[in-house]
């Protein structure tokens, strides 16, 4: 069937796992019953091995897809010559699971003839274990069984299906209006009961809708511009990408969808990154989901009572448990022959020491939405602010995991500065027992380092890392917008203005850096840091260029609204795998830059946050709303 292109999936999930189904009415990929677990459909990576779900014409045919209005039930589209008719793929809902009416690890697919007659071909064929497991198909009373060494699915279908050794499918001629139901279930038998399938269904559509944003009054949402739309969309993507159980977001629901197509660079994002944690906080909260935020608030606190702090890992598994060893797939061919095919992550051994600036910053945010610590929530975050004045000093692999040697990266210094800053805040709220001046002299001297080592006057700009004389990156971005300075700074303003001249290239696309990383091929432009850049230039007053570059980088959204980790800025194609949680993360916080204009830009600017700078450093914390900001002087901000 050949490779479909990324921007042509939708997906459909239950905050355990994620399905991708493709305009073609395929499920290519899907894990069970976890979005970790091995796949039970890989064709995304191996067209021919990897195993599909395939429901659509037999016929030359057109189609499209949309979700219904506010939820994730996707519909798929088909126009034939004879007629018309829609796929409609869901999966279920937690309250439906807590009630007994259906387990969680269900996919939905009704088949329906809207116009006329078509003629579909069903084809099932799993491949269980990333389809290093054919397993066997067998006929049961409503459908098929499959079985595998260790799992088996079944699936129950109001068509009969013909069974072959490793395969089931049929094909099926449909009049106007008729509807059929094929249901799968993963380690369970769907019973074939179309009249409560129809009313599971009803749920789906009122859970999603109840819980998607509403704004009554587009005068007073945060969000309320002409992006809104898109805004909801990406809310309610991340919604599938966050476990039911754990708050936990994977990066990402795919594995190895390559940013080079046919390169080396593909890699695992099933996993939950500890990076943006503030971000992912106030894009929930600013929204009104203050359920999962306070989740990953929980999350992050979980994170800091991990052992000691050296043994913190940049990346989780969804369910808290750590992510296993990066092997490769061989059997696999990978997405359009991008090899090889990798699982297991090896960023989780990596030292990054801006994680502990994450994880402290990331509480600090869910506290200024209302959230509180408490004594013993404090000894376990405590340790982790003291390690920081132990190992900033070091070297680490950075925020993008550079598989070469370790480097003294400006972002990593700054994230350490970040972890003492808001542990000095948080400690000064809650009059908490803080070694308070040994962090305020690590703090004052982190940023004495950092502007003496990380900013080139060759460049005009903060630089990548330490030595670097003239190597941009899109994470110097980040430093008004943790107000590490304020966003008048004059090398704020300059290193903005680098970016614009060096990073950005066509069609509001942002590089993340430049020069060599050590692996072969070339990478395409990073969508989050096209985001960035807007957050930046919102913040600065700069709202014209802001708002012309956040409407070309969501242009490159799929027709569903969709972001990937990257778009080739050539051919405009998205690649990495797709949908990236930071990517949708990116996009709501630049809406809500945008929407707040010079004032606030994405509410994390500390810097701006207190006329008084780092002395007053309760202003924020004393109540559950954003702080308003006003603008210290360069020469206040380098006191810090």
């Amino acid at each position: 069937m050949g490779y479909t292109p990324l921007e042509d999936y939708g997906i459909i999930g239950n905050q355990e796992t994620v399905a991708l189904v493709g305009r073609d009415g395929a499920i290519d990929w899907c894990c069970l019953p976890s979005v970790d677990s091995p796949s039970v459909f890989a064709a995304i990576l191996d067209d021919q091995r990897g195993g599909r779900f395939t429901v659509q014409p037999t016929a030359s045919f057109e189609s499209f897809q949309e979700y219904v209005d506010r939820t994730n039930i996707l519909e798929t589209r088909f126009r034939t010559a004879s007629g018309q008719a829609t796929v409609t793929d869901f999966m279920p809902v937690p309250s439906l699971a807590r009630d007994g009416r259906t387990p969680m690890e269900t996919i939905f697919r009704r088949v329906t003839s809207v116009r006329g007659q078509v003629e579909l071909h069903v084809d099932f064929a799993p491949r269980f274990e990333y389809a290093q497991t054919m397993p066997t198909v067998e006929p049961t009373q409503d459908g098929v069984v499959t079985q595998g060494a260790n799992e088996q699915m079944f699936l129950s279908s109001s068509i009969p299906l013909s069974v072959s050794t490793h395969s089931a499918g049929t094909t099926i001629t449909l009049e106007e209006g008729d509807t059929h139901w094929l249901v799968l279930g993963y380690d369970h038998t769907p019973t074939l009961e179309p009249d409560r399938y129809r009313e599971i269904l009803d749920d789906v559509v009122d859970y999603w809708q109840d819980w998607a944003h509403t704004c009554p009054d587009t005068q007073t949402c945060p969000v309320g511009g002409p992006w809104h739309k898109s805004v909801v969309r990406s809310a309610l993507t991340l919604k599938l990408l966050i476990n039911r159980e754990t708050g936990a977001i994977c990066a990402a629901p795919t594995t190895s969808l390559p940013e080079d197509i046919g390169g080396v660079r593909n890699w695992d994002y099933r996993y939950n990154w500890i990076r943006d944690s503030a971000f992912t906080v106030r894009a929930l909260s600013e929204l009104g989901h203050s359920a999962e935020a306070r989740d990953y608030f929980d999350l992050c606190l979980a994170h800091c009572s991990r052992g000691p702090p050296s043994d913190v890992s940049p990346v989780y598994g969804v369910h808290g448990n750590p992510v296993p060893e990066e092997r490769t797939l061989d059997h696999l061919s990978g997405y359009r022959g991008s090899v090889p095919v990798r699982v297991g992550n090896a960023a989780t051994d990596q030292h990054q020491v801006d994680v502990y600036g994450e994880l402290i910053h990331g509480i600090y945010e869910t506290m200024r939405y209302g959230e509180s610590i408490d004594e013993d929530d404090w000894a376990a975050m405590r340790p982790l602010i003291d390690y920081v004045c132990e190992t900033w000093k070091e070297p680490d692999a950075g925020i993008w995991e550079t598989r070469a040697d370790r480097r003294h990266f400006v972002h990593s210094k700054v994230m350490c500065w970040l972890t003492l800053d808001r542990g000095l805040k948080i400690a000064a709220k809650t009059g908490f027992d803080a070694s308070t001046d040994r962090w305020e002299t690590c703090r004052r001297e982190i940023k004495e380092t950092v502007l003496k080592k990380g900013y080139s006057e060759t460049a005009n700009s903060f630089v990548s890392a330490f030595g670097d004389d003239d190597r941009l990156d899109a994470t110097s971005l980040l430093i008004p917008l943790v107000g590490f300075l304020p966003v008048d700074d004059s090398r704020v303003q300059s290193t903005i203005d680098a970016v614009l001249d060096r990073l950005l290239v066509d069609n509001g696309l942002v590089m993340r850096y430049e020069g060599d990383d050590g692996l072969p091929g070339e990478e395409g432009a990073f969508l989050l840091c096209s985001f960035w850049l807007v957050s930046a230039l919102a913040q600065s007053g700069r709202v014209n260029e802001a708002e012309a570059i956040f409407e070309d980088a969501r242009q490159h959204a799929s027709p569903l609204s969709l972001l990937s980790e990257e778009i080739d800025p050539e051919k405009g194609i998205q690649l990495g795998n797709v949908p990236q949680a930071f990517s949708h993360i990116g996009l709501i916080n630049g809406a809500l830059a945008l929407s707040d204009g010079p004032n606030s830009g994405l509410s994390l600017d500390e810097a701006n946050a207190y006329t008084s700078a780092e002395n007053d450093v309760t202003k924020d914390l004393e109540s559950s709303e954003a702080p308003e900001y006003a603008t210290q002087s360069q020469s206040e901000s380098e006191n810090q």
